[in-house]
């Protein structure tokens, strides 16, 4: 039958057993959630008995879980929280254009650049083997000391410069893996195009290296936010530092656990964003997408 000269189709009915299939998908995803749902309220049962349950329980609560101390440290470690933010947007930017500038001087080519392969290899490797909070103490500790002429003694400064020393080295291999990842073939499309190996590094090779390195540079970032924290070894008032300076006023340990619930506020959500980022990548690249 047609009206006109469109045909009339016919609504589209699944099979029944499609229609059961579907069916049991959903009978067999309702049992999941209510096993792992008791599963998981079983195990957090367990362990809150055991916790309370055990003999130091009263005095550990007292110490780590006051409620008064928490009240009185947060207004405190959120106003030093703000110093921890300013380090990593900062020194995150920096860390990013100081770790690809290291990580493209690795992957120059000719012998005429081995000096700059070189210098740019030792660096990496020294710091990628010095302790975080080694580097910290010589900077803050070690550059005052030598009196330069124009060089600051700020705590602030010089520990965020320890941090995007330290960091820059981890990036600038995360930057490599992903210039590395990118063929062969790529750049000699683009040398057969007439485009210079500066220029395909540039159009051609960054773009990709850089889209495919997106989580694990995420990952550095969340490392990065935590490690501000350690600044505070100079005297900078953070939010660990604010935290300790009360604990130094009450013996109370709390503002302490208060300070570790802020960082771990803004890691989680930064943490699911990668997880995110990364499922998408992987399935654009499993269903041949451009990476």
């Amino acid at each position: 039958m047609t009206t006109g000269t469109r045909p009339l189709t016919k609504a589209y009915q699944p099979s029944e057993r499609r229609l059961a299939r579907e069916a049991f998908r959903r009978r067999r995803a309702r049992r999941s959630v209510l096993v792992a749902t008791a599963s998981t309220g079983l195990t957090a049962l367990v362990l809150y008995l055991v916790v309370v349950n055990s003999p130091g329980w009263e005095r550990t609560r007292e110490t780590f879980f006051n409620a008064h101390y928490a009240r009185r440290a947060l207004p405190e470690v959120l106003k030093g929280l703000w110093v921890n933010l300013t380090l990593m947007v900062v020194c995150g930017a920096l860390i990013l254009v100081f770790g690809l500038l290291l990580a493209v001087l690795r992957t120059l080519r000719g012998p005429v650049f081995l000096p700059v392969r070189l210098l740019a290899t030792a660096y990496v490797d020294f710091f990628l083997g010095l302790p975080m909070i080694i580097c910290l103490l010589i900077m803050i500790t070690g550059v005052p000391a030598l009196r330069l002429t124009g060089v600051t003694t700020d705590p602030l400064v010089l520990g965020g410069a320890a941090l995007v020393l330290t960091y820059s080295a981890y990036v600038s291999e995360v930057f490599r893996a992903g210039i590395q990842s990118v063929h062969p073939s790529q750049r000699a499309a683009a040398r057969s195009l007439g485009l210079t190996h500066a220029q395909s590094m540039r159009y051609v090779v960054l773009p990709q290296a850089v889209r495919r390195v997106v989580p694990p540079l995420l990952n550095n970032l969340v490392s990065l936010q935590k490690d501000t924290g350690l600044v505070s070894i100079g005297g900078v008032i953070d939010a660990v530092f604010a935290a300790k300076i009360i604990t130094s006023r009450t013996f109370n340990y709390t503002p302490y656990l208060v300070a570790a619930l802020v960082f771990i506020v803004l890691t989680i959500p930064m943490t699911r964003f990668t997880d995110w980022v990364t499922h998408r990548m992987n399935r654009r690249q499993l269903q041949g997408g451009a990476v």
